[in-house]
């Protein structure tokens, strides 16, 4: 492929780096991303991914705009307030970027389409706000072979974990299974910081663009952890865990499941 002069213009920052240059930009063009819900994670995230060309972005999510998603869902704009996620975003990263194809996904990630969808990209971006979706998410992309770049927030911390399938810690060799409903507050009951999402989600995108253009150390084998009042990083070091469920010596997870399906939501 080769780019127009307004695609060179548009660019030209990231084809000054010698890291990335017109092959890398290229690599960025052809590249496809799905991101799992388009909330406070997934918006910055898409907005910086668009931004920076990757060709196809994938947005699946269910859910409609609510008024309380703008205090950190920066994609969305009090005029989107009811309408599905996924139109509200498809539409500000076109308006950003209309290099970018956007596809829709407007539907509940769930154990019966998750890997038809996660194997037509290339990279998986975790956006969700509850456990059940997480290790869904998670299990998917180790069964399908695709990179997956978690995050999470609450109150005033986040977190970012990249995982490439085969190569490096799962999230289960981790946190085994999720935790049973009611145990761990979501971000609806106990708050989380808005400017949070937008730290966490574009270190995601970060972490994306790393694995397209393969350049860099992603977050494999260490879970990166912020917190906002103390604007402090924290590196935690971890490890592929023999006795996983799903990566170790002796599997036992060998097909995709819904945990409390009831919940299994994307927000």
């Amino acid at each position: 492929m080769e780019f127009t002069d307004a695609q060179i213009t548009r660019y030209s920052r990231h084809i000054l780096l010698p890291e990335v240059g017109g092959k890398g930009q290229k690599k960025i063009a052809k590249a496809r991303v799905l991101i799992v819900g388009a909330g406070g994670l997934g918006a910055p995230a898409a907005l910086y991914l668009a931004a920076a060309g990757i060709g196809t972005i994938g947005l699946i999510d269910h859910d409609v705009v609510d008024l309380s998603n703008l205090q950190r869902q920066v994609i969305h704009h009090t005029s989107d307030v009811g309408r599905p996620k996924v139109l509200s975003a498809k539409e500000k990263i076109q308006a950003l970027n209309p290099d970018v194809e956007v596809i829709l996904h407007e539907e509940r990630l769930i154990a019966a389409n998750a890997l038809d969808i996660v194997c037509s990209y290339d990279v998986i971006l975790d956006g969700v706000d509850n456990f059940p979706a997480k290790f869904l998410i998670n299990d998917a992309c180790y069964m399908a072979g695709k990179p997956l770049a978690h995050g999470g927030i609450l109150r005033f911390e986040g977190r970012v974990f990249t995982i490439i399938p085969k190569r490096s810690a799962c999230y289960r060799c981790i946190f085994r299974q999720p935790p049973p409903p009611g145990l761990v507050a979501s971000c609806q009951e106990a708050g989380v910081l808005g400017v949070l999402a937008g730290i966490i989600g574009t270190i995601q995108a970060s972490e994306a663009l790393k694995l397209v253009l393969g350049i860099g150390q992603p977050l494999t084998d260490r879970l990166l952890d912020f917190d906002a009042r103390r604007t402090a990083f924290r590196e935690v070091k971890v490890a592929r865990n023999p006795a996983c469920p799903l990566c170790g010596d002796q599997p036992t997870i060998t097909a995709l499941i819904d945990h409390e399906p009831e919940i299994c939501t994307i927000r």
